[in-house]
Parts: C-alpha cells; sequence; structure tokens
C-alpha cells in the first residue's frame, strides 16, 4: 500500500508571504555580509589568486596595470563581493527552499532537495572549468595570436569583468541538466521530443555561445561543447525518470 501524499502547506495570504521573503532576504544578506568581511583582508591574496593564469604567460617584466586611481583598491575589493556572493550560493539556495517548499506536495519535496544539492555542486563545478581550463586556454590562445612587438598590459579591472563573466556564463551553464531534468519531471517536455530536436539545441548551444564568449572559435567552442554534453547528460536522466514512472 502506497503512502498518502501530504498536500502542500494551508495557503497564506499574500502579505504573509511577503514577510516570509523578507525575513529570508535578510538571512541572506547578514550571511553575505558576515562572509564578505572574514574574505576582505584576503582581497589582495585573492585577486592575485584570480590573475595568476594571466600572469603566468606574460612576458618577463610585464606587469598588470590600472587606469583608474582607485583600481588597486575597488578590483580586489570587488572580486571580494562576489566571492562571497559564490561562496554563498549553498546557503541561498537553502533558503529559497525554505520558501518554496510550504507549496510543495511530499513527492515533489523528495525529488527538489537532491535538486537543489546538485544545483551547488554544478554552479561550482562551472567555476572550476572555467578557471582551471577555459580561461588559461583562451588568454593562452589570445596572447600568442597577436604581434610580437606589443607589449600585454592588461588593466586590472577589465580583467575583472572578463573573468567575472566568464565564472557566470559557465556557472549557469552548468545548471543545464537541472533545467532539462525539471522541464522533465514536469512534464513540460518528454526526452523522446527533446532527442527529435537535438540538432537544434546543438546549433542553439553555438550560437548562444557565440555571444557569451569573446569573438573566437575556441572560446565558443569551450563553452558550446559542454553546454551540449551537459543537455545530454539532463536528457539522459529525465529518461531514466521517466522509465521509473512507467514501472
Amino acid at each position: 500500500m502506497t503512502e498518502p501524499e501530504l498536500p502542500p502547506t494551508a495557503e497564506m495570504p499574500l502579505v504573509n508571504h511577503l514577510l516570509e521573503l523578507r525575513t529570508r532576504l535578510v538571512r541572506v544578506l547578514i550571511v553575505l555580509v558576515v562572509v564578505f568581511f572574514s574574505l576582505v583582508y584576503f582581497a589582495n591574496d585573492l585577486y592575485a589568486g584570480l590573475s595568476a593564469p594571466l600572469r603566468a604567460l606574460l612576458p618577463a617584466g610585464s606587469t598588470m596595470i590600472a587606469t583608474d586611481v582607485t583600481s588597486p583598491f575597488m578590483a580586489p575589493f570587488k572580486l571580494t563581493f562576489f566571492v562571497a556572493l559564490f561562496a554563498s550560493v549553498p546557503y541561498i539556495l537553502f533558503q529559497l527552499w525554505g520558501f518554496i517548499a510550504p507549496a510543495l506536495y511530499q513527492r515533489e519535496r523528495r525529488i527538489a532537495i537532491p535538486l537543489v544539492f546538485t544545483s551547488a555542486l554544478l554552479f561550482y563545478a562551472g567555476i572550476a572549468f572555467a578557471y582551471f581550463i577555459t580561461l588559461p586556454a583562451i588568454l593562452g590562445f589570445f596572447t600568442r595570436i597577436g604581434p610580437t612587438d606589443v607589449a600585454i598590459m592588461t588593466d586590472i579591472n577589465l580583467y575583472l569583468d572578463f573573468a567575472l563573466k566568464l565564472f557566470l556564463v559557465f556557472g549557469m551553464t552548468f545548471e543545464i541538466p537541472i533545467a532539462v531534468l525539471v522541464l522533465i519531471a514536469a512534464g513540460v517536455v518528454s526526452s523522446a521530443s527533446l532527442a527529435e530536436k537535438r540538432r537544434y539545441i546543438i546549433v542553439g548551444c553555438f550560437a548562444v555561445s557565440m555571444f557569451l564568449t569573446p569573438p573566437d572559435a575556441l572560446s565558443m567552442s569551450m563553452l558550446a561543447i559542454p553546454m551540449w554534453l551537459l543537455f545530454e547528460a539532463g536528457l539522459f536522466f529525465g529518461a531514466m525518470l521517466e522509465r521509473q514512472r512507467r514501472t
């Protein structure tokens, strides 16, 4: 005999929802501030770690530059904020889960808990992939194809913006399996219909990566190919979920 499905919590007034949302946002803000001030002492070390892939490729005697007098302070400060934000992702997802969980059925909660945990892991995996694989490859490509008589002196703010954009793009890209699995689990699409549209999705991956990466074939491929493989992973687990439902 199957366990009875427990209904979601009784519907609350809109004001109560807003108060609950405010409480959870305040908690997130407090954690973000605490993590930020815990890391701010190491701001320069964090920037040194971020710039290591570029500094390793610079010619002997070359350095990064600051074209704004405030950049040596603001660039590490800005990086520290984003590191604190990235480090707080599990807690942010936990608060998001706490907000939406009362509206879910028991079966949906059992699915959502591992999805929240996996989302955080995939986000960090995307950032790690960008830092250890994509960033050195892109920087190596651009520093080697230019004229030999051009001195490479990258502004620290511009490099920070470039690296952060790359991390965010890959962090969100690695969430593709979760998005595909959720769509299949919700019945919006089926694994068979997505498999039939595979060729269009592959083209779409390259089209999207063309707008999100620097204008070169290497950068585009290093985003588009993982996007496609991650889609295939989501499709695989989505098909497994459909088979389990039919049994």
